[in-house]
């Protein structure tokens, strides 16, 4: 007979949704974690990131805006600690959990087998392949909240959406900054039109960026005190250097090959549809299966996975297509499902610029777009505007306005729901009404068409 009905390997954003769901469930959860309850996003990630940004925005200095990280840490760890778990009917226990065989690990030199397994230990910022890294005290988001001091000039190497975050927060307060990313350019996962606004903004705020650029050596400069690095054959000297360049899985020493759990190539976690592993009764969520590297995804897939696991007769699918993601920039770059190049031919795309919103407008901020794309449905075909298959939002507030889009993806409703729903005026959520009425009819000489190419 099994110690307990569920158990979670990891204590971020995954587990303490699968744990959570599991214990909504009624059944008996052990949550195990070998680092603090929250994970990444709460200690080294999406909060102290945002408030740091937050901080910068302010005119706080660096000292105090860390102060304010420390706080906002400190307040939304207190809501995710062991007591408030085992409050909600969730054991945790601290440790690392290893396979000894299906559906059982070793912890603390006891053995725990459970009916139904959730893996879930995320994933560990990943070194480049440059000569001298690991001895120049380079920083990566897991370090890069213990700092103390400002630092006064920094290299920062991958132009996603860490990159560019701390790019800007760190530019408003003073500090030099040089972005090196080894692609065309920023934030090459999002429409190119959403990365020509960031590299703008950025541009406007001092920072320097080198596109189509790899670092091939890092050293420590003569006396010490700082950092050189050779790129696009010039050497660029800074007091810090930070890696933003990827994530790999934290796998190690999990022992999977005990309970026939396979990995791919680069060691995720390999899961179908519904997160389930090679090994029957473990289920993978979060960064550890590579499916998507959020926080928001994460605990959607921890509650998925554990639901499926519990709930018998019933699968719940994890859909990638329907994760909304920002990048917390200025502008905001905002997007859900597919882009305009990958829209099937029969799509139809309405765009408008920011300056259609009566609220950027009088607010002064209209820079971005919003751009919706609909496929047409099986029965109206265009006639409702057809059914949602993507958006991409860049400006004030995008990182809200996309929620409105990821509603009507989940839901299944006509895309024409966004253009026949009354919005407060003036709001900045009009935006999404007008451009959604161009499925219907032209505006201001704006009118919808097929996807480009």
């Amino acid at each position: 007979m099994a110690d307990v009905d569920l158990l979670v390997i990891g204590g971020g954003a995954a587990g303490l949704g699968a744990a959570r769901a599991g214990a909504w469930e009624g059944a008996s959860v052990l949550l195990v974690s070998d680092g603090p309850l929250g994970g990444d996003c709460t200690f080294t990630g999406c909060i102290p990131s945002k408030a740091l940004i937050e901080g910068s925005r302010r005119a706080w200095t660096f000292e105090q805006s860390l102060s304010h990280v420390h706080k906002v840490v400190s307040d939304i760890a207190a809501t995710e600690n062991e007591e408030v778990l085992r409050a909600q009917g969730v054991d945790v226990r601290r440790g690392r959990a290893t396979f000894v065989g299906p559906r059982t690990v070793s912890l603390d030199q006891t053995s725990v087998s459970a009916r139904r397994i959730v893996v879930a230990t995320g994933s560990h910022p990943m070194l480049p392949p440059i000569e001298g890294i690991e001895t120049v005290g380079a920083l990566t988001n897991t370090s890069f909240f213990a700092l103390r001091e400002q630092p006064t000039s920094m290299v920062i190497v991958g132009g996603g959406p860490i990159g560019c975050e701390l790019a800007e927060a760190l530019a408003r307060f003073g500090t030099k900054v040089t972005i090196i990313e080894a692609g065309p350019r920023l934030l090459n996962r999002y429409e190119p039109e959403a990365s020509t606004a960031v590299e703008q903004g950025l541009a406007g705020l001092g920072v320097r960026v080198l596109l189509s650029s790899t670092v091939k050596t890092a050293t420590s400069a003569a006396g010490g005190g700082a950092i050189v690095v050779t790129a696009a054959r010039e050497r660029i000297g800074s007091s810090h250097l930070l890696l933003a360049v990827g994530r790999r899985p934290n796998t190690k020493g999990l022992g999977l090959g005990a309970a026939g759990i396979e990995t791919d190539a680069a060691g995720w976690i390999a899961t179908d549809r519904f997160l389930r592993t090679t090994a029957k009764g473990v289920y993978a969520a979060g960064d550890v299966n590579g499916k998507h590297l959020l926080s928001s995804a994460a605990d959607e897939m921890g509650r998925s996975a554990a639901w499926s696991a519990l709930r018998r007769g019933r699968r719940y699918p994890y859909d990638p297509g329907r994760v909304p993601q920002v990048v917390f920039t200025t502008p905001e770059v905002a997007s859900i499902g597919v882009l305009e190049a990958d829209a099937p031919s029969n799509a139809r795309v309405a765009e408008l610029p920011m300056s259609a919103n009566d609220r950027a407008v009088a607010a002064g901020r209209t820079a971005g777009f919003v751009r919706l794309i609909a496929k047409p449905d099986l029965l109206t075909r265009h006639k409702a505007g057809g059914r949602l298959i993507g958006a991409t939002i860049v400006g004030d507030h995008a990182g809200e306005l996309i929620n409105e889009a990821a509603l009507s993806m989940r839901s299944g409703s006509l895309a024409g729901r966004l253009a026949q729903t009354m919005r407060a005026y003036p709001s900045w959520s009009t935006i999404m009404q007008k451009t959604a009425s161009l499925w219907f009819f032209d505006y201001e000489g704006h009118s919808a068409r097929a996807p480009r190419r």
